[in-house]
């Protein structure tokens, strides 16, 4: 380290020396072979500086982030959503028999709230994903460009159990991202996140991919889709919605979260990988609602003690503690004590990456599943299942059965929105089971739920998902405008 710091004060001594010659006029002969000792120690210590030099130069291995941000910053926009609440007090109730009545307008107050975040433009005729919660609730839906032109997009469909929203601009030749694989992200992988924190524009950061399938409870209890690619690229509010992306451009995740006391970046950042974004992007496009996917199994994290009751000689996999009657993996013959170590090629090690694999495929798809049993490696071809125990497909608009509520419920259409002046909606078609038996509620009009909104098969399983106590709290409306709220104890 010494001679690192040594040879700059040594060149600029002998430099002040020759300088402090120059002003003398003459020299003597003895000057003139001091001048040449000198000039040697100077060519001796030129010749080090460049390699002293070389170390700060940039070498091949040096990863460059040029191309995959100008790929990436005209792709991802900034997103502008408006709220409006309105308030459900009397005359906000009654006001339009009031107006029918007696000619006066009912008084309604209301309050609007505007919300940013980011997007990524999936194809060149307008398909923008986001995070469901960057447009959830929104009256209007603003998107701006790189290059300042504003369009007003619609919403095409929303799966809030994985986050996610898929809208929907008019343009064409618009600048876009492909799809990477996410499942071959390393960690230690360079990443740049592309997004609008603040409110600035096309900002992009660089990190490294610090872990996957990380699961950070944000979705809510019994969700299974939560499994996060982490970064430590900087992320921040009006990120959501935002590109990850790899070296060479690729969309390997959509930004959603950040770990934080202070609710600003403080070093981890999580994304949704691309491979369930690409999926759930697909289903909104072909069904408007998400096709899930279930084993059929209660997993379990591996520790030594389960291992050696496998007949294991490492930890690895995932627990089977118990199988769903009737289901996917049961019909199989996978039993419970089995450890499922791979999904069609896909190491499993903990549930977060069993759910995440299963979540990439439809009801209906046959997948192949490794298991160790007795010490023993086994594979079995799964027919994977819909919650319901079939392979039937869920189509925006059709009814669908609620287990945990035992209720057949049905989007409402737009129509009956306007009419009730409400802005979401689950009509009950048929009690079945549960609490809701010998309750005169049909035709009722669930609006939200546990305090969220409702107008999908998956908004409810969301809503009823993230309640962590036994009591569900209802909010709704008859279809002769008589609102109600109520709740019920599981």
């Amino acid at each position: 380290m010494k001679k690192m710091w040594m040879t700059p004060i040594r060149v600029v001594t002998v430099a002040m020396a020759l300088c402090g010659m120059a002003s003398c006029g003459n020299m003597s002969s003895s000057n003139e072979e001091n001048q040449q000792v000198n000039n040697t120690e100077i060519e001796q210590a030129q010749a080090e500086i460049p390699t002293y030099r070389a170390a700060f130069l940039p070498t091949e291995n040096t990863p460059d982030f040029v191309d995959a941000a100008e790929a990436s910053v005209n792709a991802v926009v900034h997103i502008k959503t408006t709220i409006i609440q309105k308030s459900a007090s009397y005359n906000d109730f009654f006001g339009a028999f009031l107006e029918h009545l007696y000619g006066i307008p009912g008084q309604s107050q209301s309050n609007t709230m505007v919300a940013y975040g980011s997007g990524v433009v999936l194809s060149p005729d307008g398909y923008i994903v986001t995070n469901n919660h960057v447009v959830e609730g929104a009256n209007e839906v603003e998107v701006t460009f790189n290059n300042k032109v504003v369009r007003q997009a619609t919403i095409v469909g929303t799966d809030p159990t994985a986050d996610l929203a898929l809208i929907k601009v008019e343009g064409e030749g618009l600048d876009y991202l492909v799809f990477g694989d996410s499942d071959k992200v390393r960690v230690g992988e360079w990443v740049l996140a592309v997004g609008n924190p603040f409110n600035l524009t096309s900002t992009v950061t660089a990190g490294i991919v610090s872990a996957k399938a990380r699961n950070i409870g944000i979705l809510g209890e019994g969700s299974n889709v939560e499994s996060f690619i982490q970064t430590d690229a900087a992320v921040n509010r009006g990120n959501s919605g935002g590109a990850l992306v790899n070296t060479r451009g690729e969309l390997i995740g959509i930004n959603a979260a950040i770990a934080s006391h202070t609710g600003s970046y403080e070093g981890y950042s999580f994304a949704i990988p691309s491979n369930i974004v690409r999926k759930v992007v697909d289903d909104l496009l072909m069904y408007g609602e998400t096709q899930r996917a279930y084993i059929g199994i209660y997993p379990q994290e591996m520790n030594a003690d389960l291992a050696d009751k496998a007949g294991m000689n490492e930890i690895k996999g995932v627990y089977v503690e118990q199988l769903t009657e009737d289901g996917a993996a049961q019909k199989a013959g996978i039993k419970a004590g089995d450890v499922v170590t791979n999904i069609n090629g896909s190491e499993v090690n903990t549930t977060t990456q069993l759910l995440e694999v299963v979540h990439q495929y439809r009801p209906g798809d046959k997948v192949d599943i490794d298991i160790i049993r007795d010490g023993k490696k086994r594979t079995y071809t799964v027919s994977l299942l819909n919650e319901s125990g079939s392979t039937d497909v869920v189509k925006k608009g059709e009814s669908f059965f609620n287990a945990d509520m035992g209720l057949v419920l049905q989007p409402i259409s737009k129509q009956e929105m306007n009419a009730l002046r409400i802005n979401s909606g689950l009509k009950i078609l048929e009690i079945r089971q549960g609490a809701f038996q010998g309750a005169n509620v049909e035709g009722f009009i669930i609006t939200a739920i546990n305090g969220k909104t409702v107008s999908s098969k998956s908004d409810l399983e969301a809503a009823l998902a993230g309640n962590r106590t036994r009591r569900t709290y209802i909010e709704g409306v008859y279809p002769n405008g008589m609102r109600m709220n109520f709740e019920y104890y599981n």
